[in-house]
């Protein structure tokens, strides 16, 4: 009985162990290893501190432990459920730089698949040899405004394209998530770590929005509280298209959602056509709101946020999030 009990500390040390090393080296990958059968044995999968994905299993009747095997060379090993990428792109002088920026990012991210919808009749063939330079999956798409929006003074940039990738993910995938990913914004690698296990709509604050310097959900007490964003203007949903992604499944199970040809109001639009699906139901991501993991950079410069009303907010996440918006 000793025996038993000593080797299996033995097992769990050196698997902590592992674990540590390839946690320093952001290691998404997890194979479980035993020679005794689990049959009752308790597997999960979460997202820890840092947005990375574990696999965890607990001992079964028989008293064994798996063992984690963390393979810092590949991560084929572990099944991490597909996210799909939308981003509509058009024709201008920053399209190639701007897409090459996202495709970088892109290819750090494991078992993605990018799905570039181009506002145009025909396909780029400069957009066609990025794509192919890249090694991603990927979709090369088009999906031209509609000429009755051409001739508005203010137009549904991007409408047309994300419908497109919508219909893609209705044809072609069956699980994992989506993200409207434009491609003028910056990213950083822990958001694609975090959506991908939403279950069906997750959300997270997004800077440089406005002259608020960022569109978030507001969290007061580690639960959802409202909106903190720039232009309400009567939306159920005020939030930034960068700041929400979708479970497939969840979008499966509702045929008729889609984006309506609204300038301002797309996200809102989409996001009330996900119903039944209220703000209370949304997964806050980004270490319950408090920091930033995707900036609305554009190309320009962005004038200094104003200064955080503390009467109102000094007691929500917003105060976390100030210190990184100037």
């Amino acid at each position: 009985m000793r025996g038993s009990i000593k080797m299996c500390v033995l097992v769990m040390i050196g698997a902590a162990i592992i674990f540590y090393q390839s946690h320093l080296s952001n290691t998404l990958v997890v194979r479980i290893e035993t020679n005794q059968e689990l049959p009752n044995a308790k597997e999960e999968m979460f997202v820890d501190g840092n947005g990375i994905g574990v696999a965890a299993v607990g001992a079964g009747n028989s008293g064994a432990v798996g063992i984690l095997n963390i393979n810092s060379n590949s991560h084929s090993q572990l099944a991490l459920p597909p996210l799909y990428i939308i981003t509509p792109t058009y024709y201008r002088a920053e399209q190639l730089p701007e897409l090459t920026r996202l495709s970088h990012t892109l290819m750090l991210v494991p078992n993605v698949h990018w799905l570039v919808i181009e506002d145009a009749h025909t396909k780029s063939p400069l957009v066609g040899e990025l794509l192919e330079r890249t090694s991603l999956k990927f979709s090369h798409l088009v999906a031209p405004m509609p000429d009755k929006y051409k001739k508005r003074k203010v137009k549904p940039r991007g409408v047309s394209n994300r419908n497109r990738g919508l219909q893609w993910i209705r044809e072609h995938a069956t699980n994992g998530v989506f993200y409207f990913a434009d491609d003028d914004n910056t990213y950083d690698l822990r958001l694609f770590e975090q959506m991908r296990f939403t279950k069906k709509v997750s959300m997270w604050p997004v800077g440089l929005i406005t002259k608020l310097g960022v569109s978030s959900p507001i969290v007061r007490n580690g639960t959802f509280d409202g909106f903190y964003d720039g232009w309400i203007a009567g939306r159920k949903f005020p939030v930034d298209m960068a700041g929400f992604a979708v479970s497939v499944k969840f979008l499966l199970e509702r045929p008729n959602a889609t984006m309506p040809f609204k300038p301002g109001f797309e996200e809102d639009g989409f996001l009330r056509s996900l119903a039944p699906f209220e703000p209370k139901d949304i997964e806050l991501l980004a270490s319950n709101c408090t920091k930033v993991l995707v900036w609305h950079t554009q190309t320009k410069k962005n004038e200094r946020s104003q200064p955080l009303d503390m009467v109102k907010y000094g007691t929500t996440n917003l105060v976390d999030l100030k210190k990184v918006i100037f």
